[in-house]
Formats: structure tokens, sequence, C-alpha cells
């Protein structure tokens, strides 16, 4: 006869085994019974709050309205490299435009999914509208930090996380604070947090900074930066993270913190010195050796980055990404025999559309490079059949149509490149060069002129503009 358990052990078992349904039945079953035990009732909030749970540290995705209805601009006109809104403003010696594709924004895509890197910030609402929204982001499902000592902790997390109602988790976290005589730090961030969400981001500022002089935490930390980051106050955000290594030293969620602000600033070169100070205190960090790895590559150094995925492999990541990216660093490293084997692996490991059709899109560079034209326009084409609203795919195939000759489709598929990615500069220019050729001056004048402003830097955009100045000049 085997040993049963007592059922609020039982359920306390399911709870730490991560079985949250499981639990959240039985301790139901435990209050059905008079008297319903408290513990139950408990634990019950925790099972629940833990099926919804993400980390807010992490958590910052902006919504159409908090993007367009942002009334808490500084600075219309920020000075350079002061700006999250303005990242070109500061360059730190890393790849250009032309090498490293960017976001909306005009940020470098990261080597790491993040919530709103690679979408950026809008700047108009159409292309709010335009931004692609996915629940597929990096929100990592964590256990929570908080404490969960008394009833009234798991209150609040289940009304904050499960029943997502912020107005009346802030009134119990300002009740539970005034009956602490404003002594217990745990109270105040848990307010600053439903400041935070409610876009009263000041009020949440004080929030954390009372807090922080009762109690030193590095989630509090990572709260407030967080908050000056929304506020389009990145260098405040240094500061902050820079104070919170001189009282945690070493602490690797703060040294990732800068890391990911210098990014968003296009200070690369920066970014990928404090991700390696990350790996010097957890050299198994996912985020730090993905980010070195992409840079290494956006460097042109494929051998470099190859060492780092194959880290990231052996350390256990097995995903459609991981492969993509090894085999791009396996053709530019010259390993061709294991090129076509990983990209086969990606697309066997890829979950949706938008991954296969990002395996497509690279077997298709690949086509480009062994000079098999043919190959690359159907990869290009299956890229758009997977997710038709590929920008980067229209514009190589609008190369490959000028290449034969198809003067209109190339035209039709440059402008649908360019109005699906105006931040993207090569559909502008190659619409420019594909305008000069036929003798339209006028709009390859406004397609270069579109194509300096995506990339102020292109050196045959500026020709062109100066070649077609000059034509203007002689009418």
């Amino acid at each position: 006869m085997g040993l049963e358990l007592e059922p609020l052990f039982q359920a306390w078992s399911y709870f730490r085994r991560r079985k949250f349904r499981q639990c959240s039945e039985l301790c139901s079953q435990l209050l059905e019974r008079p008297p319903g035990e408290q513990a139950a009732w408990s634990l019950k909030t925790r099972a629940l709050t833990e099926m919804v749970y993400v980390d807010e540290i992490d958590m910052d995705e902006e919504g159409i309205a908090e993007i367009m209805l942002d009334e808490n601009a500084i600075a219309q006109v920020a000075r350079p490299g002061t700006s999250l809104k303005l990242p070109g403003t500061s360059q730190g010696g890393g790849p250009s435009p032309a090498v490293r594709p960017v976001t909306q924004s005009g940020r470098p895509i990261t080597g790491f999914v993040r919530p709103s890197t690679q979408s950026g910030r809008p700047s108009t609402m159409e292309q709010a509208i335009k931004t692609p929204r996915t629940a597929l982001t990096a929100r990592p499902i964590t256990s929570a930090s908080g404490r969960f000592i008394r009833l009234g902790t798991a209150l609040f997390e289940y009304i904050f996380h499960h029943e997502n109602d912020v107005k009346n988790a802030l009134d119990l976290a300002a009740l539970a604070t005034e009956h602490a005589q404003f002594k217990d730090w745990w109270w105040k961030v848990q307010i600053g947090k439903c400041y935070y969400r409610l876009g009263l981001y000041r009020e949440a500022e004080k929030q954390f900074r009372s807090s922080l002089k009762q109690q030193d935490m590095v989630d509090t930390i990572l709260y407030l930066a967080k908050v000056y980051v929304r506020l389009d106050q990145p260098v405040t955000a240094l500061n902050i993270f820079k104070q919170g290594l001189e009282r945690f030293p070493g602490e690797v969620t703060l040294i990732c913190g800068i890391a990911r602000i210098y990014e968003e600033m296009n200070n690369i070169s920066t970014a990928a010195e404090y991700y390696k100070d990350v790996l010097k205190q957890d050299n198994t960090h996912v985020e730090a050796i993905a980010c070195i790895g992409s840079n290494h590559f956006y460097s042109d150094q494929p051998e470099m980055a190859l060492r780092f995925y194959r880290r990231l492999l052996q350390m256990g990541v097995y995903n459609c990404q991981l492969f993509n990216n090894l085999g791009l660093c396996c053709f530019y490293a010259q390993q061709y025999d294991m090129t076509l084997s990983s990209f086969e692996r990606a697309l066997f490991l890829a979950e949706n559309e938008e991954e296969t059709a990002d395996v497509w899109y690279n077997l298709g560079h690949v086509a480009v490079g062994i000079g098999d034209l043919n190959l690359a326009y159907q990869c290009f084409k299956l890229t758009l059949v997977n997710n038709n609203d590929y920008a980067e795919a229209y514009n190589n195939l609008a190369v490959l149509e000028m290449r034969k000759g198809h003067i209109e489709q190339a035209r039709a598929l440059l402008q649908t490149a360019s109005s699906l990615a105006p931040h993207m500069y090569e559909p502008h220019f190659n619409f420019a060069i594909l305008s000069e050729k036929v003798g339209d001056l006028q709009r390859s004048y406004t397609a270069a002129r579109k194509s300096e402003e995506a990339f102020p830097g292109h050196v045959d955009t500026q020709q062109l503009i100066k070649q077609l100045k000059q034509h203007f000049a002689m009418l």
C-alpha cells in the first residue's frame, strides 16, 4: 500500500514542479471543504499568477497608443548621444547600414530578439499600424522574484498579473504601504510597477528611488533604469546602472542592461565590450554570446561568429534561428560542407512561416554567392510564399528581374519593398538607378533623396544625386 501525501503538501509539490494547473485544481478542492484553509487560498493565487507571469523587468513592448500619444518627450531636438529616438546621433564604430540591417527606427538589428528591439519606435501613425506585433518575443517566463510570505503579497501578484487589474492592485499596495508606515520597500516597488503600467513614469521614479533608500535591490535598480529608458533618458539610465554596479560588483543583469542601452544608441563597439564583461561573470549567458557572435559576423569575421554560435549549440540551444545563423557563418567562412545541412536543420526546426521565410531568404543569398541565379530566384519566391511582407526579398527579386531586363516587374517589386520598409535605403536606391536608366529623372531624384535620408553616408547615392543635379542644371 503506497503512502498518500496530505492534499496541501501534494498541491505544494505540484507548484514546485511547475504543474500549476494541477496545483490550482487541488487547491480548489481543498477550499470547498469547510473551513477553507488560508494556505490553500494563498497557494492557489500563486499558481494562477505563475500561469500568466511575465517578468516585468524585461517586458517592455510599447503599443500604438504609448508610441503615438507619448506626452513624456523631454526635448524635441535632443543633443547627440543622449536620445534613443535618434539612434543615429551616436556612432560607436559599428558596421554601417550597408553591412548590418537596421530597424525602421534606424537601430541595427540585434543579435538577440528582445521586446521592442526589432520594431523600434515608428515615427508616424501609418508606420505604427504597419509595425508587426507578435506574441513570439523574448519574454522570459521565470519564477517571481518578490516575497510571497504574507497573504497580501500573493493577493497583489494575483490581481496585478492574473487579473491585470492595475488600479485595484495600486489601491491594495497603497493601503499596505500605509499599514507598514511607509517603511516597507517591497510595497513601494509594487506601487512603482503600477504607476509604470499606468504611464505615470515620474511617480514610478519617486517610488523606486524611495524604495532604494530603504533597501538596495538589483530588481529595483532595473525598474528605475527602465523608467528612464521610457522617458528617453539613456544617459541617466546608464548612470543608474553604474551606481548599481558600485553596490553590486559583477552583477550580470546590470552589465547586460548597460550593453543593451549602448546597443540601442548604435554604440556597437562599447556594447560588445560590456557583453564581454558579462561573459567574464557568466560564460553561459545566451544573450551576450548571441550579440557578440552577431557583431563579429557583421564585422566581416564569420569564423569568430561561428565559434560563438557553436558555443550556443554546445549549451543546448537548439532552434531554427541558431541553425540559420550557423548556415550563414559556414557559407561566409567557406565551410561549404556544413552550410546546406545547417539550413536543412533550420527548415526542419522552423515553428512558423516567418522563420521559414528567413531560412529561404538566406538560402537565396547563398545561391547568389555561388552564381546560381535561377535557384536564388526560386528561394526569394519561396520567401514571399511564407511571408508576403518580406521587403528584402522583394528588393532582391527586383534586382534579378532587372538583370533579366524585366523593367516593369522590377519597378513594381521595388515600389512594394519601399512601401513595406521605408527605413531601408536599398529599394529607394535601386528604384533611383532604374528610373535614371529609363530616363525618368524626376522619380530617380525623389527616390535618391529618400535613400540619402535612410542612409546619409551612402557614397553611390550621393554620386547619383550629384549626377542628377548636373542633368537638371543643363535643362
